[in-house]
């Protein structure tokens, strides 16, 4: 059955609402794919997602098999991949990020499919799930989860003057409540120093500043490296 234009309106239009509604969530946390780039692949996604469907029933007697309705649209999940796989960045610090923000743009690929194939109220509440899932869900896990869900790690690099002191130094740390992993100790240029670089978790409520003031006042620290991650 041939798609009536009035339902192609209502099906692209939803598709473009409910588009923003992801796409604004990004655009709030300054996510490089944001609101005009999910609206674009939700609204494309559901056009083609019609013109498959469309094409099947009107095509379909210059071919001996039928056509697949959906045949289009399964290529726009593979298509979307790509636009995916540009926002996953390695940072210089290691640290793996836009795979959240991946996984949405797939989401709005999903949604305009659904929307274009007339599955409106599934698309909808696909919609809702997601923005739980990614905002609320997390936030409450932070309280009835694990204690380490609301800790967060720094970069950290410490110079001491004093290489004996080295172990104290993180015995020191554990003492504070400060979790150190991966640490890397090594001789500096200049003589007798040494430098401790490590992954320090903290409280998510701390300041940088707080653990910058803390590791300041061990005895023998010289000089102090932070960054957020």
């Amino acid at each position: 059955m041939i798609i009536h234009p009035n339902t192609f309106l209502f099906n692209i239009g939803l598709a473009a609402i409910l588009s923003i509604i992801i796409g604004l969530e990004r655009q709030l946390k300054k996510k490089p794919l944001g609101l005009k780039t999910c609206l674009v692949i939700g609204i494309v996604s559901c056009l083609l997602t019609t013109v498959s469907i469309e094409s099947s029933e009107k095509y379909a007697e210059a071919y001996i098999r039928p056509m697949d309705p959906l045949r289009l649209a399964a290529q726009i999940v593979s298509g979307i991949g790509f636009l995916g796989a540009g926002v996953i960045l390695r940072r210089n610090n290691d640290m793996i990020s836009g795979l959240t923000t991946a996984a949405m743009v797939w989401g709005a690929g999903g949604i305009g499919i659904a929307c274009g194939a007339g599955f409106w109220f599934e698309a909808t509440v696909a919609t809702l799930l997601i923005l739980v899932s990614v905002e609320i869900i997390p936030f409450i896990f932070k309280f009835i989860g694990p204690k380490t869900l609301r800790e967060r790690e720094l970069k950290v690099k410490i110079t001491v003057n004093n290489e004996e002191r080295l172990t104290d130094i993180l015995k020191e740390l554990k003492q504070k409540g400060m979790k150190a992993k991966k640490v890397r100790v090594r001789d500096l240029k200049l003589e007798g120093l040494q430098q401790l670089e490590l992954i320090l978790l903290v409280n998510e409520k701390l300041y940088v500043t707080e653990v910058y003031y803390t590791l300041k006042q061990i005895d023998h620290v010289v000089n102090i490296e932070m960054e957020s991650l």
